[in-house]
């Protein structure tokens, strides 16, 4: 499809463009003082003393007041596949998550040996919701919401499913570290990747109220070793102490991180078109809008970057075409072709967010003005 851009929106000569995101990882000087604990303890893996400083900081970032259990994984993807198999389900039990979400999420469950089951997300916030997952309950052993986008899911609603339902349910919260409450019955796993927003580089992490879960998890990660003994075969996830390292000077940074990405949420608040204005407080920033695929064409013609997060939804791969649905998915089918995720970093100037704001509605007015025929 070609994108719309009206001459007026070019640039004489192009300016410096407005990336998608920009990492926010620790410099080197800030690294320093942990690469030299590597060099004096000589312990570079196997739950050293730098992972075990940040398993017990992560515990205190996610609930000051009452810090849940933490084990670390060597990404987010193996975080939530060795939470799904620390719960003991029968092999194959069916698994109810969203379709609007990434791919590894359905991947942890395959991964965890067990089955997938597409449902429907609320049209307003994106998420599938504890109303949503009762309605499809029939052969459900357990329940995978996620937050998508990073948008914060209700822990006190999820709770309050699992003591009515008697499910487990696990959180994917990849990209909601810093922004997710914990909850006190369900498992939440949030992801370390470098685009996330306490990022390491790689690596993820399962938090719970359920010391015993996590120590299953921590076993699972090692091959599965109790002790001398393999009691359940697995293989190895563990997080390397570099990359612990890296997330103790990220810790260090948490507060300088969140407040960088605080002040680029709030210039976009003030410069975003309300009716643009995204369902919730989100990791990134992630809108809906009547053509993505042309909005992305003509942003990137004036070098701002985008993304179409999420699309396809799960029902668009190959790989996943075949997974049992949960009824009908029409919220999902309403998103296709409209969600856009907009440059969304600590390192954004309020100049930038005003360009892509005035870009994006000069072309959503541009689109709107220009006959249907002439679009295609």
């Amino acid at each position: 499809m070609r994108a719309i851009t009206h001459p007026s929106l070019l640039p004489r000569s192009p300016p410096a463009p407005v990336r998608l995101y920009v990492a926010d990882l620790p410099g080197v000087d800030q690294l320093l003082p942990y690469l030299r604990r590597l060099d004096e303890t000589r312990t570079y893996s196997n739950f050293g003393p730098l992972e075990t400083d940040l398993r017990r900081g992560l515990g205190r970032l996610l609930d000051p007041a009452c810090p849940p259990e933490v084990a670390l994984a060597s990404s987010g993807s193996d975080a939530l596949a060795l939470a799904l198999r620390a719960l003991d389900l029968p092999p194959g039990a069916r698994v109810l998550l969203p379709a609007l979400t990434f791919p590894a999420t359905a991947w942890a469950v395959q991964a965890a040996g067990l089955t997938p089951v597409l449902a429907d997300v609320d049209a307003d916030a994106w998420v599938l919701t504890p109303e949503i997952a009762e309605a499809h309950l029939d052969g459900v052993a357990a329940v995978l919401p996620v937050a998508t986008f990073g948008l914060a899911l209700d822990a006190a609603a999820w709770d309050d499913f699992t003591d009515r339902t008697g499910l487990p349910v696990v959180f994917d919260a990849a990209a909601a570290l810093i922004r997710q409450p914990m909850p006190r019955r369900c498992v939440a796993v949030f992801s370390l990747h470098a685009t996330k927003p306490l990022g390491v580089g790689e690596g993820g992490l399962v938090a719970a109220h359920d010391p015993d879960l996590i120590d299953m998890v921590r076993r699972l990660s090692n091959f599965g070793f109790d002790g001398v003994r393999v009691t359940r075969a697995s293989g190895n996830a563990k997080l390397s102490e570099y990359h612990a390292a890296v997330g103790l000077a990220q810790l260090a940074r948490a507060p300088q991180i969140r407040a960088a990405l605080d002040r680029a949420r709030e210039a976009y608040g003030r410069h975003l078109p309300a009716h643009l204005t995204p369902p919730g407080e989100m990791s990134g920033l992630v809108v809906a809008v009547p053509a993505a695929a042309e909005a992305a064409a003509g942003l990137a013609a004036v070098g701002v970057e985008t993304r179409q997060w999420f699309q396809p939804d799960l029902t668009g791969h190959p790989a996943y075409q075949a997974m049992a649905r949960a009824g009908d998915l029409p919220n999902t089918a309403g998103l296709r072709g409209r969600i856009l995720g907009l440059p969304f970093h600590g390192h954004l100037t309020e100049d930038d967010i005003i360009r892509v704001c005035a870009q994006l509605q000069a072309m959503l007015a541009l689109r709107a003005a220009v006959p249907e025929v002439q679009r295609v």
